[in-house]
């Protein structure tokens, strides 16, 4: 299937990115649309479930426009790819109605609720069948804070009226008119509800959180022949969608990471460092989770995963809310042009410290501010916090592993900037390897979706496709990083 097409979706939380890609891995075409994000009192983060599909229909047609004028045929497109947000969910009627807005991973409404679940003693238990901690960042919690504070949702629930799905299942019910109601083993795994060992809904936890009666959707591996869709008419048949996955799954499938003890970060509005741990899950000592790596058929491969909250949101902040820069494009220069941090430090705890710490109560703060300090140093501050925060990952994971990474695969928007780059090399002390695929989730996605549809024969065969990657070896600033560093940890363990 040589002159075959698979097109993937990436649904992510700012923006549809959509991406047609042929035979041989490449990306032929892509479109993006952004998405509205609703940020409300009492740390609300929401987002329109009808609007994001808009938001898809309107991408997809955008990149098949553009496929379609330089040439591409849309009949040689087989089959559709999903990777998605992954903790953000939706409610909907069996119409496929919402009956909430879609509540973001990003939401820490359900402090409380977390708070309670831990002094009911379920974190061991929780933890021993998901793999999870207890944190408003996956989705169980804020789904038990809308059953106890929404009166339509309870109701809906208690009737077993209400349908729970990560965006994957959304979309899917959406595109194939209610017909498929289905989602993978990645975006089960970050739901509180998903038993990682039997690969099963855990009826014993539903019942804990009071969730008996919500209606949960069939288990599938991340490759898979999910239901088919000519996506609001922008095809003329319908084709299959071939592959759902999480997004960092999906980034950790297009990096390559296919063998036990390799792990990729993808560096985005949050960060996910994941590393592949083979067919068997492990419980983490230090502060990571586990999770499902990705899955086929025959293969089910699992991870540990640290989960940085806030990476880019970080320097948008310091860009929307304090106006110290304009565009994203200056960031390198500026962090190029100061000799070193001036001792300031960003603890970007906006929505609380992620893996290893777990701080959902902590704020962000800026330290080490002098009147020497200038506006440049709190702009390099707050991307320097994105390698702060994913060696304390890495340390959590070789501890947990036993065996050092010998290299960190890294992916998106925010690896154009060599300034980040280059820091993180010297921070980590590792090689750190860059596909320059900003899209990797979309092509992870790709990957899964060809796989089952034919267009790729084998992962052998998608381990062959050449990539475009770069090393950054680390340099003679390593002393001075580890410097920053032993400063960073003491900051942030105040």
């Amino acid at each position: 299937m040589s002159d075959s097409y698979v097109l993937a979706i990436d649904q992510g939380t700012s923006s549809t990115k959509t991406i047609v890609f042929d035979a041989q891995g490449r990306a032929c075409f892509r479109a993006s649309e952004p998405l509205k994000t609703h940020y409300l009192e009492g740390n609300r983060v929401e987002q329109d479930p009808e609007g994001i599909y808009e938001n898809v229909l309107i991408s997809v047609r955008k990149c098949l426009d553009g496929f379609r004028s330089t040439g591409g045929q849309l009949d040689r497109i087989e089959a559709c790819g999903i990777s998605n947000q992954r903790e953000t969910f939706v409610l909907w009627d069996k119409h496929g109605r919402p009956l909430y807005n879609a509540v973001v991973w990003q939401c820490k409404r359900s402090i409380e609720v977390c708070d309670r679940l831990e002094k009911d003693g379920l974190a061991s238990k929780i933890k021993a069948k998901t793999g999870l901690i207890i944190d408003p960042y996956f989705s169980g919690t804020k789904v038990i804070w809308l059953y106890e504070n929404e009166p339509v949702i309870r109701e809906a629930i208690d009737r077993g009226a209400a349908y729970f799905g990560n965006i994957d299942s959304w979309l899917l019910f959406k595109m194939t008119g209610g017909k498929s109601y289905m989602t993978d083993y990645t975006n089960a795994s970050r739901t509180l509800f998903f038993n990682l060992k039997d690969l099963q809904w855990d009826r014993e936890l539903l019942a804990d959180f009071g969730l008996t009666n919500l209606n949960l959707p069939e288990l599938r591996p991340s490759s898979f022949r999910f239901g088919r869709t000519d996506l609001g008419g922008c095809f003329e048949r319908e084709i299959s969608i071939s592959s759902l996955i999480g997004d960092s799954h999906a980034a950790a499938f297009g990096e390559g990471c296919f063998e036990a003890g390799s792990a990729k970060a993808t560096l985005g509005t949050g960060s996910s460092i994941l590393m592949n741990i083979g067919g068997e899950p492990k419980t983490s000592k230090n502060g990571m989770v586990t999770t499902i790596c990705w899955s086929m058929a025959d293969r089910v491969d699992y991870a540990l995963e640290g989960i940085v909250v806030s990476a880019g949101a970080t320097i948008e902040w310091v860009k929307n809310q304090l106006g110290l820069f304009q565009k994203t494009e200056d960031l390198e220069q500026i962090c190029w042009s100061l000799r070193d941090n001036g001792g300031v430090y960003i603890v970007p705890a906006f929505s609380g410290l992620g893996a290893p710490h777990w701080e959902m109560n902590r704020k962000a703060s800026i330290e080490g501010l002098s009147f020497d300090s200038t506006k440049n140093h709190i702009i390099r501050a707050a991307v320097e916090s994105v390698p702060y925060q994913i060696k304390d990952v890495i340390v959590a994971m070789e501890a947990d592993s036993g065996t050092p990474l010998s290299e960190l695969k890294i992916d998106g928007g925010m690896t154009a900037n060599q300034f980040l780059v280059h820091f993180l090399a010297n921070l980590l002390d590792r090689f750190v390897t860059n596909i320059k695929m900003v899209d990797v989730s979309a092509l992870g996605a790709a990957y899964l979706a060809g796989l089952d549809a034919g267009v790729y024969q084998s992962l052998e065969q998608v381990k062959t496709f050449s990539r475009n990657a770069t090393g950054t070896a680390p340099g003679p600033d390593v002393p001075k990083m580890k410097q920053f560093y032993q400063e960073w940890r003491q900051i942030v363990n105040r």
